[in-house]
């Protein structure tokens, strides 16, 4: 029952909210945000505490602040998301500004893949879009899966809609499939910032150990595709910025887990380095460091 009523508000929410001028999204996108952000539930405490790693030596006033920016940076992204369909190709251009993306189409040109890796900063979805629509370039990424099956589904749906290539984080055949895409010297776009698996790799990541996924550098080390780093934040609407950072090397020595482990170390750092300077944008709802202790329930 609770499975179908999240399909279906889902659903309603992304009917109505297509339909409503962009003015009036936007403002309910904000009421939203706010009332989520006075009720402090878990997903907000939890929010604020992965901010206090983030922030140096911050006040309860500045989390308190720099929360209610976050909740209004991550209900503005479902509201993009809601309305992207709606979008024409025009808009899509034009709404993001990304800086040094011609790393990405030089290295696609000399035929070598991409893998171009990112943390759940701003509004992927609508960088995606921008990829496809912009740089007439398709690719291939993951979805967790969600429940019900039925929203998952929708998920999917919407994303190929856009243009994306979509295959499940398990099963076990999406690595296989992303590699046959980087070896055709394809591009692969994947969110990388937290690990679904719980055997992911121990990183330093603000000071305090976390777990991020070892696909990106196992895909780079096994088809000989680049990796790049790339981060997104919010500009006043309706524009988003990004920027893609250097590639991130392969080692010349050592096993394989520790090549996996320096670059996706290297793939933490550069995440960081655009989270600490749009900390707002940075849309991590879920406990991050294991050893933290998981945000209490409402206040």
């Amino acid at each position: 029952m609770r499975e179908r009523l999240s399909d279906a508000l889902y659903g309603s929410g992304w009917a109505a909210v297509k339909r409503l001028p962009e003015p009036a999204a936007h403002a309910l996108g904000r009421a939203a945000a706010d009332a989520a952000w006075r009720r402090s539930g878990r997903g907000v405490r939890q929010l604020e505490a992965n901010l206090a790693r983030v922030v140096p030596d911050p006040t309860p006033e500045r989390l308190r602040a720099l929360s209610r920016a976050g909740m209004r940076s991550y209900l503005r992204y479902w509201i993009e998301s809601f309305r992207l369909p709606v979008y024409g190709p025009e808009r899509i251009r034009t709404s993001c500004v990304i800086e040094d993306i011609h790393l990405v189409t030089e290295a696609l040109a000399s035929g070598r893949g991409v893998v171009l890796a990112l943390p759940h900063m701003a509004n992927w979805d609508l960088a995606g879009a921008w990829v496809v629509t912009a740089l007439r370039t398709p690719f291939a990424t993951v979805a967790e899966r969600l429940r019900p099956e039925t929203l998952y589904d929708r998920f999917v749906a919407y994303r190929e809609g856009l243009g994306m290539e979509v295959l499940p984080h398990t099963g076990g055949s999406s690595f296989g499939s992303l590699a046959r895409r980087l070896r055709a010297g394809g591009l692969v776009c994947l969110v990388a910032d937290r690990d679904l698996t719980r055997s992911g790799v121990e990183v330093s990541f603000f000071g305090a150990t976390a777990r991020m996924p070892a696909g990106p550098a196992l895909l780079a080390q096994q088809t000989g595709a680049l990796l790049l780093p790339a981060t997104l934040w919010y500009d006043a609407p309706p524009l988003m910025r990004g920027r893609v950072h250097p590639a991130v090397p392969v080692p010349e020595t050592g096993t394989r887990a520790e090549r996996t482990a320096v670059m996706t170390q290297a793939l933490a750092d550069r995440f960081a380095e655009g989270i600490a300077q749009h900390p707002q944008d940075w849309h991590m709802l879920q406990r991050l460091w294991p050893g933290d202790a998981p945000a209490s329930s409402a206040r």
